[in-house]
């Protein structure tokens, strides 16, 4: 996969925070007698409220035979910036409602543009607030807005819609416990695509549950690659600066 394509990744992947955490269990007696709207209500009632989020993130990056371990420093402020920088700021990028961006010291190169980056990359059209949602464990989708029915797998609900697009399958698996995401799997099969991911641990923080380790897989045509995230040292509502200036000299990547 190409440099383009790694940093798009790398942005989609990032985000959560909080202080004074600690493990939760993913187990959770299941209601068969439960009904999509009731479930989705459930659902609606556990999202995370918060102001800023700050975080030290280490992401083990596989590809093949190929593998990198990499630590960031992620910072969110709710509904307006992600902003997140590598070791030294060697890698840097800032997302908004309307605005994608980042640079790359290592090979003098930038990004300054709009969502269709990360559109193409998952093979759906995305933007700040699907984005969002699913970095914090919630639905990439607005499950209000749908129509879907509900059935059981062997530890989560299953929420599918009642008529899946020809183009796009989507199936959300949610914890019984405290009706987060337990998988969240996006397919199109006549492009070979799949974007599943798991979220493995959650973590209490207060009266919050968000996040603590999560496992994507990104399959195209065959060609696969997994980010493993393990989210540390977290901060919420904290006061946050996103400091971000593209260096000069550096050259545009340009989406064509």
């Amino acid at each position: 996969m190409n440099t383009l394509k790694t940093a798009s990744l790398i942005i989609i992947l990032l985000c959560v925070g909080c202080r004074s955490t600690k493990s939760i269990s993913s187990s959770g007696e299941l209601n068969k007698k439960l009904s999509s709207k009731q479930i989705i209500k459930s659902y609606t009632k556990n999202e995370v409220k918060f102001k800023t989020l700050q975080s030290r993130i280490k992401i083990e990056y596989v590809q093949g035979d190929k593998s990198q371990t990499h630590t960031v420093n992620l910072r969110i402020e709710k509904d307006k910036t992600i902003w997140m920088s590598a070791t030294l700021g060697i890698v840097r990028a800032k997302i908004t409602p309307t605005k994608v961006s980042f640079y790359n010291k290592l090979d003098n190169t930038y990004f300054d543009g709009d969502f269709s980056l990360i559109s193409d990359l998952l093979g759906t059209e995305i933007n700040f607030d699907n984005l969002q949602s699913l970095l914090l464990g919630e639905a990439l989708f607005n499950l209000e807005e749908g129509n879907y029915i509900a059935d059981i797998d062997e530890k989560s609900y299953v929420l599918h819609p009642k008529r899946q697009n020809e183009l796009l399958e989507i199936f959300l698996l949610i914890n019984p416990l405290h009706f987060k995401m337990d998988s969240q799997q996006l397919s199109q099969i006549s492009k070979r695509r799949l974007l599943q991911i798991d979220y493995k641990q959650y973590q209490e923080v207060g009266k919050q549950v968000l996040p603590k380790k999560v496992s994507i897989l990104a399959l195209e045509d065959g060609y696969e690659t997994v980010i493993n995230i393990d989210f540390k040292s977290i901060a919420l509502d904290v006061d946050l600066r996103f400091p971000f200036r593209i260096p000069s000299g550096f050259d545009e990547i340009v989406i064509r």
